[in-house]
């Protein structure tokens, strides 16, 4: 059996050889950098369009952000962007408001989230991680891409029709999404609303299945699943996560669409509009909840297991340390996938449930907090008393961990029924998500562009500019979100385009103020990071081989590596990926290529060297 094995890998390498010998010769600017099947070229296709998306979503939170915290402002100024979108008296058309929501929800859910951070990650990494020539499939690959960049224009054509873009929430819940006659933005702009998720889906699932076979089959020699790095597992976990749940969301659409287009009952029953009442009769808008949430709960750790996948690795890396609980963060992220999966009606609390049953949910979805908690635990424990070097992308990965824990703390609140149903359609579940989902995923994908940026592009992105965006960035955002769990509290609802005719909250005309100033100066940051990325790209001063002193095998290819990524042989793996600051020996850092009996010896005595170590200490 070894003997076959061995051959096979000879044979992935010779071809992987021929396959980049024909790259060099032959490949043309479109085969290069458009149509491309390398996954490193893919990964950065990804990146950028996702970045493009996180761009147009945040000038929408820009917009809807005015519209809250200046309520009495004029916005005549904006009319040469907005057109007809605005009033006679200068504000916000009330459906375009919802519109602004509903498309801001989607894009940094799925374009930027989703796709900009697990699209391009997975894509880049696996490969490169596990030692294997490309994906399995580069056709498949490059078509998940397209089908994801297919689905993008679809969906930002739909800004621009005239009856607007979709106008239900970014969960588009029936019946309001299924009457296509309910307002305007149910017509024209939901239907493409929902064909772009059909797109989606599919570049996902081509993603996800791709990512799966790769890890399983494609390891390099010695690359057993106890020597991954806990980035791997990450994405590993999180495209059969996706794999199994973004289906149940395209049934979800293709039965509205079925409702909107051919006379369906499966969300509609007994509805009246304007008095008259429809034929539709037999279905239930509750039955679409259930189908949403069973892909929008697994949806939130599809974005987030990435990001923990990445904060792992640089933390490991930036500590100087082994990663704490090995094994600990697998199985934490094990269970993760599980849960994940039988908790998604505590999005469902108000809907009448029955009380048993949403107790069922409310213990499951505290039960989730546990393996969330142990990955807390272990990167707090990994920064504990490490040789800790504070780059650009161990502070994102620090301020995930903030983020995560201080977002978690208010998740195990409203799991809790009884209280979630009292806070459920306020600010207090706009800031749990936003911070515990959002900002900490966000905060993730920045940490792994700051880290692997010297391996995508061969140079280095300035330090201090990234210094700067963290910190605008990080405080930004606890400034932004931390107050809304006040007025949260105080029953301040969420989505609402005007809140100035009620008594009760006219009290936060302040508070609401210093969110939307804090929201912009937080999206000023990125603009530090965007001239940061792009002037690097081209202008940044050249990276070294292993920038970090790593372990991991990306940084054992070349500084610009071909399609094939390694010249010659794949390496073997020996070692497990978090071989740091080892005892005896000479370097604090072993690769994973470095056989033991090879470990570079030091030339001090260990014990002694601690002994004294402790009694300084002392």
């Amino acid at each position: 059996m070894a003997t076959v094995d061995i051959q096979a890998h000879h044979h992935v390498d010779n071809h992987g050889d021929h396959h980049e010998e024909h790259h060099e010769h032959h490949d043309t600017f479109v085969t290069k950098y458009i149509f491309s099947i390398d996954h490193k070229m893919i990964a950065k296709q990804f990146l950028v369009t996702g970045l493009l998306w996180a761009f147009v979503g945040g000038t929408m939170s820009g917009l809807f952000r005015l519209q809250l915290g200046f309520p009495n402002a004029s916005l005549e100024w904006l009319r040469p962007l907005l057109g007809g979108w605005l009033t006679d008296q200068g504000k916000l058309d009330q459906e375009f408001y919802l519109a602004l929501v509903t498309m801001h929800g989607t894009i940094m859910v799925f374009f930027v989230l989703t796709a900009g951070l697990s699209g391009t990650f997975s894509n880049f990494l696996i490969p490169l991680q596990v030692g294997a020539r490309d994906m399995a499939s580069g056709f498949m690959n490059m078509l998940s891409y397209w089908f994801f960049f297919a689905s993008g224009v679809l969906m930002f054509t739909s800004i621009f029709i005239e009856t607007g873009p979709a106008s239900g929430g970014w969960v588009i819940y029936p019946p309001l999404s299924a009457l296509p006659q309910a307002m305007s933005g149910s017509g024209l702009g939901m239907t493409m609303w929902l064909m772009s998720m059909a797109l989606f889906i599919v570049s996902s699932l081509l993603g996800g299945i791709n990512y799966i076979t790769t890890i399983i089959n494609l390891r390099t020699n010695g690359m057993s699943f106890t020597k991954m790095p806990l980035t791997i597992w990450a994405f590993f976990i999180t495209a059969i996560i996706g794999v199994l749940s973004f289906p149940v969301l395209l049934a979800a659409a293709l039965l509205l669409i079925f409702d909107r287009s051919f006379g369906t009952s499966f969300y509609l029953s007994e509805i009246y509009i304007g008095g008259e009442a429809l034929s539709n009769v037999g279905g239930s808008p509750i039955l679409f909840q259930h189908l949403f949430w069973f892909l929008g709960h697994p949806e939130v750790y599809i974005v987030l297991l990435p990001a923990l996948g990445i904060t792992s690795e640089i933390i490991a890396t930036n500590s100087r340390k082994p990663i704490f609980g090995y094994r600990a963060m697998i199985g934490s992220m094990l269970g993760i996938m599980v849960l994940s999966f039988i908790v998604w009606a505590h999005h469902m609390f108000v809907t009448g449930m029955n009380p048993f049953l949403g107790s069922v949910f409310m213990f499951l979805t505290l039960i989730i907090a546990v393996p969330s908690a142990v990955k807390a635990f272990n990167y707090i424990t990994t920064l504990w008393r490490g040789n800790l070097v504070f780059t650009p992308a161990m502070l994102f990965s620090i301020g995930l961990v903030s983020l995560f824990i201080s977002g978690g703390v208010t998740g195990i609140i409203l799991g809790n029924s009884a209280l979630d149903i009292q806070l459920h359609d306020t600010y207090y579940v706009v800031a749990h998500f936003h911070l515990v989902m959002g900002s900490a995923s966000f905060f993730g994908m920045m940490a792994g562009i700051y880290h692997w940026f010297p391996k995508m592009y061969g140079r280095m992105m300035n330090d201090k500019l990234g210094y700067v965006h963290f910190w605008i960035t990080f405080v930004g955002v606890y400034a932004v979100f931390f107050p809304m769990h006040y007025i949260g509290i105080a029953g301040f609802p969420r989505r609402y385009y005007s809140w100035t005719n009620f008594d009760f909250s006219n009290s936060f005309v302040d508070l609401n103020m210093f969110i939307s100033i804090a929201a912009f100066v937080t999206l000023f940051g990125q603009l530090i990071f965007a001239f940061n990325f792009f002037y690097s790209m081209f202008k940044g001063r050249l990276a070294p081989a292993n920038p970090w002193r790593s372990n991991t095998l990306e940084w054992t290819t070349d500084r610009f590596p071909g399609h094939g990524n390694w010249v010659g042989e794949i390496p073997t793996v020996y070692r497990w990926p978090y071989d740091y600051s080892k005892p005896n020996s000479a370097e604090d850092f072993i690769p994973q290529t470095v056989p033991f009996s090879e470990t570079p010896e030091s030339n001090f005595d260990y014990e002694n060297e601690m002994i004294a170590l402790e009694k300084e200490y002392k």
